[in-house]
């Protein structure tokens, strides 16, 4: 499983970004896939997850109303667009993927492959 964010960057607060990944090496439309974001001195955290046919979105409560996942199956790609981005946001942001149901939570341990990752900084 390979996968290359792109899209992160300096922003303001209140802000947008919208965060890209391009998958490969695994049936796309079979696996969950996952955003994942790290700030400094902090665990890797779970943002949002979305299942195979984009049907199932799943947001920690810090990101609900202001993040949106979606994927386009026929690119391999899974984006996440964030609005109303606050400094808490910033990290290092990580998309990943599973073939399993992912549930109301979602940790890093359960997932064994990542991107190099894109950085997010929201300052003013």
């Amino acid at each position: 499983l390979q996968f290359v964010e792109s899209g992160g960057g300096l922003v303001q607060p209140g802000g947008s970004l919208r965060l890209s990944c391009a998958a490969s090496g695994f049936t796309f439309d079979k696996y969950y896939k996952c955003w994942f974001r790290q700030a400094p001195g902090r665990e890797r955290e779970g943002v949002s997850c979305i299942d195979g046919s984009g049907t199932i979105k799943k947001y920690v409560d810090s990101v609900k109303g202001r993040f949106t996942i979606s994927v386009d199956i026929a690119k391999n790609t899974v984006y996440l667009q964030m609005n109303s981005l606050k400094p808490e946001d910033t990290a290092h942001y990580y998309c990943t993927a599973t073939p399993l149901t992912v549930g109301s939570q979602w940790f890093s341990q359960d997932f064994d492959y990542w991107g190099q990752g894109t950085q997010v900084t929201v300052s003013s």
